[in-house]
């Protein structure tokens, strides 16, 4: 496929300046996404942006992209109702570290041109800024922006100079690497439309050169119609220390059938035909999750790397009653230890306490309730005993769950 149609094939294409998108295919780019770091990890909604990414170089693009170190700081008024509070640069820059690391991981063999809008905004007086970028802006269509609009109406919470300015340094970062890299295309989520089209504007303005924007669209959950990357504990991290590599492939695993053909060809790099494959399997048997199975193992690869994604699919085994915990050795043993709540017990030792001192139950009574209310399970069958036996014990360990939920589940260890 070209660029233009794998682009629309992969569902990649929500907004764009060009009025025929095929102009895409007529030259190679440069093209610049800004990734935020008003939090130290990135999250899968920002994951899906970097497989845009990857994709213009794949067909051969070259790519800048910049972690928000000045943007950042000032807080982005887009999809926000209320005011940001303000971070302080100690934080910004810690979560700028954070977010290069995982955009050298995410895009690793790759070529690409990592920057921070920092270096070019920091010197910058006030009076260059009103004088030389602010003045080549009209209030007019600012305020007329939707998420502005909806924060000075008279239903909204206000918006201060600061947060206002922010599409303005944006259209800067863009003017920037035009004057500096030549770039001539940005890429971002269509929530930060008007933010690039002020870049495109403010280039027109200043050199009366024509640069382009395109933006995907928001992942959507086709079942419960909210924003994609969200689970009830909160976003989905890249960080492994906030989302473990266990619960990544988890949350790829439990996706829904209506949006997984979605998922393979935005989150993954799988090929048409392979995807194609593994959608006509899956359609024949959807109870055997094919295509979900697929997914997981792609995008943990590709964020944690081939062994962490190995690893997360054999405990998930585990979890799912697939393979007995006896099994494993005691390298995926040591992994479950670090990833799920533990505990070491004596034989016969009392199950309400294990349910206590791995935080199942908050409480001794809660525990009781939960036994009498047959929701605790011993290694995937329930239990209403109070006390362990030898016989619950497989290779000296058991798997105890709260519930029917797998992030509910603790490792239980003889001691």
């Amino acid at each position: 496929m070209t660029l233009s149609e794998e682009l629309v094939w992969r569902g990649f294409i929500q907004q764009s300046t060009f009025t025929d998108l095929k102009d895409l295919d007529k030259q190679t780019w440069t093209f610049y996404h800004g990734f935020d770091a008003s939090a130290d990890s990135q999250t899968i909604g920002n994951l899906a942006g970097m497989m845009l990414d990857k994709l213009f170089i794949r067909h051969g693009s070259k790519a800048i992209l910049l972690a928000g170190g000045a943007t950042s700081l000032i807080g982005d008024p887009g999809g926000k109702d209320k005011e940001r509070p303000l971070q302080t640069e100690e934080t910004i820059a810690h979560n700028v570290a954070k977010a290069e690391e995982q955009i050298k991981k995410i895009f690793v063999g790759q070529d690409f041109t990592l920057v921070n809008n920092l270096d070019w905004t920091k010197d910058m007086t006030v009076l260059q800024f009103l004088r030389d970028i602010g003045k080549n802006f009209s209030m007019t269509p600012l305020v007329q922006r939707d998420y502005i609009a909806q924060r000075i109406g008279d239903q909204g919470a206000g918006i201060s100079f600061t947060e206002f300015s922010y599409t303005i340094l944006q259209g800067y970062d863009y003017l920037h690497l035009f004057e500096d890299m030549g770039a001539n295309l940005q890429l971002g989520g269509s929530d930060q439309w008007g933010n690039l089209l002020s870049g495109v504007d403010l280039i027109r303005r200043v050199h009366n050169q024509t640069v382009h924007a395109l933006t995907m669209p928001l992942i959507i959950n086709k079942a419960t119609g909210k924003k994609f990357g969200k689970s009830e504990d909160g976003a989905v991290w890249l960080d492994p220390t906030k989302t473990t590599p266990t619960q990544f492939y988890q949350f790829w695993i439990n996706a829904d059938d209506q949006g997984v053909e979605d998922y393979l060809k935005i989150f993954t790099e799988l090929e048409k035909e392979t995807i194609e494959r593994i959608m006509a399997e899956h359609n024949q048997n959807p109870q055997a999750r094919v295509a979900q199975k697929a997914l997981a193992d792609a995008a943990t690869e590709l964020v944690h790397g081939k062994e962490e994604a190995e690893n997360a699919r054999m405990i998930t085994a585990v979890l799912t009653g697939q393979t007995s915990v006896s099994e494993v050795s005691n390298e995926v043993i040591a992994i479950m230890r670090t990833e799920l709540p533990h505990a070491q017990i004596a034989q016969g030792s009392s199950v309400i306490e294990a349910l206590v001192s791995t935080s199942l139950a908050p409480s001794n009574s809660e525990a009781r309730r939960l036994i009498a209310g047959n929701a605790v399970y011993i290694n995937g069958q329930p239990s209403a005993k109070e006390n362990f036996d030898v016989n619950d014990f497989q290779n000296g360990r058991l798997l105890l769950r709260r519930g029917k939920a797998l992030k509910d589940t603790a490792l239980i260890e003889l001691s």
